[in-house]
């Protein structure tokens, strides 16, 4: 069990390290990548899901998200026992990889005065704040992301007891939901960031709200919610489809 619980701890490092260092290398003053974009943003964090899960799958199955824990637990593919433990894993994982980036990119947060470009580096927030049209955002892609993953997982399953909690993503896998990822970013990302991962953003919103930033902005933990129940929402659903298509086959 310690195995997959540090799995998953050090895989959400790894994923929030570089997915949030992205953001931070776009978002911040005086880096060399400054003002880069968001195909860039996108595409730095689909590597860091491939990265992270090639590293860690052979641990813990590399779920990396309380979303896909939950998914997998949903359609029967792993023990509810286990799905809290891996859930703190995965926000002590995202807390740590947060810090880090911070300690990583201090001096520019310390130069750059717009306090939305900082707080970005954390954690998700709408384009446009309307909780209802966020939720559904946050709900659909992960729903895409949740049911890719239980497709890729399929084929799998003849080498894993469905009762092992390594039942998840193998290092083949890496590759295809990193596709995945950067494919959601690129077409539904922009409304909300795309978090489609509560351990994600909650987090290192946890972490920008306990630093002693420069010019500190708001961590709105009045919309904190919505990237929390909005991919779990979607992830339920997506193993709730995943058992028809398997009742059907």
């Amino acid at each position: 069990m310690m195995q997959e619980l540090f799995g998953e701890f050090l895989g959400t490092f790894i994923l929030i390290l570089l997915g949030n260092g992205v953001v931070a290398n776009v978002n911040l003053e005086k880096t060399y990548s400054h003002g880069a974009g968001w195909i860039v943003i996108t595409a730095g964090w689909a590597m860091a899901v491939f990265i992270a899960v090639f590293a860690t799958a052979d641990l813990s199955g590399a779920h990396l998200n309380p979303a896909v824990t939950i998914g997998l637990a949903t359609a029967g593919l792993f023990s509810w026992t286990k799905v809290i433990p891996f859930i703190l894993a995965q926000i002590a994982g995202a807390m740590f990889g947060a810090f880090t980036v911070y300690l990583f990119f201090k001096k520019h947060f310390d130069v750059t005065p717009a306090p939305g470009a900082k707080k970005a580096c954390f954690c998700t927030g709408p384009a446009i704040r309307n909780f209802r049209s966020n939720f559904f955002s946050e709900m659909t892609g992960t729903f895409v992301l949740v049911f890719a993953v239980l497709m890729i997982t399929l084929p799998q399953l003849e080498y894993h007891s469905l009762g092992s909690t390594k039942v998840g993503l193998g290092s083949l896998g890496a590759l295809p939901v990193a596709l995945v990822v950067f494919s959601i970013g690129m077409s539904l990302g922009g409304t909300t960031g795309y978090a489609i991962n509560p351990a994600r953003d909650f987090g290192p919103r946890l972490v920008h709200w306990i630093l002693p930033l420069k010019n500190k902005d708001d961590t709105d933990w009045a919309y904190a919610w919505i990237p929390i129940m909005g991919p779990v929402t979607g992830a339920v659903i997506a193993a709730l489809l995943y058992q028809v298509v398997l009742n059907l086959s």
